[in-house]
Order: structure tokens, then sequence, then C-alpha cells
């Protein structure tokens, strides 16, 4: 399972974000992946869920490492492995990652060096997590 923990609120169903999230979450099912978003209502909720995790905690930032979609699936994967079929990954709100995460030592990736609100960078998350399961497979998704 592939947990994306963010503050914020639910994705409105009047907007285009709600279906393309849907829709990569349900193109995972076959490859083995359930995706699911935890929203929470603060930073101090988000900390709790995040020290909770059963799993490997990766944080989104615009200051962390960006990866290539291969490298990216070799993280997604190995942790997975690491946190047996567990995986988490946090998005932080509209003022970004608490700062207790910030320098919290965990690793941290960033989709671009642009800034994305958080139900955005939701769905681009959904969809490169889709990206690094058809590369495994060996599709032609990732041409």
């Amino acid at each position: 399972m592939v947990c994306i923990l963010t503050v914020g609120k639910k994705l409105s169903s009047s907007s285009w974000l709600s279906p393309a999230y849907s829709q990569y979450s349900a193109r995972l099912l076959p490859a083995g992946v359930s995706l699911e978003t935890v929203l929470h209502k603060s930073d101090a909720a988000l900390l709790a869920s995040v020290a909770a995790a059963a799993g490997p905690v990766v944080l989104l930032s615009e200051e962390g490492e960006q990866l290539d979609s291969e490298a990216f699936g070799e993280l997604l994967y190995g942790g997975l492995e690491e946190g047996g079929s567990r995986l988490a990954f946090v998005i932080g709100g509209a003022d970004g990652l608490p700062p207790e995460l910030r320098g919290s030592g965990r690793r941290k990736i960033s989709l671009s060096r642009m800034t994305f609100t958080h139900q955005f960078a939701r769905v681009m998350l959904a969809e490169q997590i889709y990206r690094a399961s058809e590369i495994r497979k060996g599709s032609n998704y990732h041409k």
C-alpha cells in the first residue's frame, strides 16, 4: 500500500483533479499497488500520522532530490520492499511541510522546483507511481 499523507481538503468532485487521481488509483490495482490518501486538518495531525507510519516515509519538498522516473521507480519499489509493502509519501499543506519534518533527516524528493497545490501534487505523484509500475512491467507507457 502506498499512502499519501497530506494536510488539506478532499478533492472536489467538480474538479478535474478528482477523476484524474481516481483513474491512476484504479490503474494501479492490477499491478498490486493500492493507493490511499489520508487528509489531515492540521500539521499536528500530519506529524502524528507520520510518526505512526508503518513503513518508510518520503517527504515531497521543492528542496528535495530530483529523480527521473526510473530512479523514482527504484525508490518506490525499494521502499515497498523495505516497509513490508507499505510506503508513505508526505505532501505539505499551503505553508509546505511542518518545520519538524523539514529538519527530520527523512528522505526528501521533489516533483519540481516549482510549487504546486497539494491537490495537484497528489495527482502528479499518483501518475508517477503508475508510471513506475509500468516501467517495472516493461510496458510502452514510459516512452
